[in-house]
Parts: structure tokens; sequence; C-alpha cells
């Protein structure tokens, strides 16, 4: 199993390292081309507009839609939640917009806001332990979406098909328990809803 992580910014090392403690195979993306042969892509975290600016710099919109529409899984933490979403709010255009969601952007406050928090999952049998830095969250869930936990009050992880994205950062943890669910999502691809009709809400 190959997954790759989108390295134009935020935590690309931690992403490689919760992957090949899956014992799975981590292959770090900065072009088009490295789209290829992959099961699966992770989007990591960052800022989500600086992110934009560098995949249309690297011309890889249009393969990441691709890669969308091929029905191959995503995986998008914090900003990489940000550019799954349909609708952003004080934003009049999305980004992959694969996810019928709208997300508020850093709605936990600034950097030294930053927290950490045990959350209950569904599908996962304890807490897990979850960094939140500028995260965004799901302030609208469409209804094929599943919502799959919420923390104080709000959505912070969802999945849609084969599309799966998270407030928080997972990998700055050394609980690789939600890694491993997107893993089995890759593993189980073809039992997932068609991925075409996610990517065309």
């Amino acid at each position: 199993m190959k997954i790759g992580v989108l390295a134009l910014q935020g935590a690309v090392r931690e992403h490689v390292q919760a992957i090949q403690a899956c014992s799975a195979e981590a292959v770090v993306v900065k072009k088009a081309a490295e789209l290829a042969d992959l099961d699966g892509l992770v989007l990591p975290g960052g800022e989500s507009t600086a992110m934009r600016r560098l995949i249309d710099r690297a011309e890889l919109m249009e393969p990441l839609r691709e890669f969308a529409d091929s029905g191959k899984p995503m995986f998008g933490t914090c900003a990489g939640l940000v550019l799954l979403a349909k609708e952003i709010e004080g934003q009049e255009a999305a980004h992959l917009g694969v996810m019928d969601m709208t997300v508020a952007r850093n709605s936990f406050g600034r950097q030294v806001d930053s927290f950490e928090a045990d959350l209950d999952i569904a599908g996962i049998d304890a807490p897990f332990p979850a960094v939140f830095i500028r995260a965004p969250h799901i302030v609208r869930a469409g209804e094929d979406v599943e919502v799959l936990c919420e923390y104080d009050g709000r959505i912070v992880l969802a999945r849609s098909g084969p599309f799966l994205g998270c407030s928080f950062h997972p990998e700055l943890t050394g609980d690789h328990r939600l890694m491993q669910l997107f893993l089995d999502m890759v593993e189980n691809r073809e039992l997932l809803p068609t991925a075409a009709h996610y990517s065309k809400i």
C-alpha cells in the first residue's frame, strides 16, 4: 500500500512517520507525476491559503481533483480539511470541494490558544489524544457526510465516501489509530461509495 503525503507545507515528516508506523509505504508528493502510483493521499495541516498558492504554483490542483475523481481515498488534517470542504465561511470559492460540508477557519483561536484534548471517536475504542492548532471546524455537514467526532459542540472529524477530514493534528501524537482508520479505508476502497458522487456535489 502506497500512501502519499502532499509535501508543500505542514507536518509532512510526522505524517510520513505515522504512515510507516502502520506498516504502509509513505511517498512524499511535490509533483503531479508522483500521484500516479498512490493508493491514497494525505493533505497535511499548515495554512490553507498559503497551501493553495503553493498548489497552484506547482500546478497540482487539477491533478488533485483527478485523484479525488478516481475514487482513491484522501485524508485532510487541519488545513487539509479546509482543502476538502465544499464551502468555506467568509470565502467565495472552495479548493477541492469534494466533501459536502462548510468549514470555519481558525475557529478555536490563534496559535497561542493551541490545546490538547481527549476525543471520543466513532469506531475507535479508547479516547484519542488530539492536538488543536489554529484549528478549523465543520459548521455544516451534508447528508452524505458521516460525523465521527464532536468536541465542545463542534464537528471535528467526518467521513464522506473515500474522504476523511479532521480539525486537529493526529500526526503530532504517538497514537496512530486515526491513520490506521484511513489506511483501512484505502484497503477497503472497493466497498466505499462512488467517489464521483462526492467530488461532483
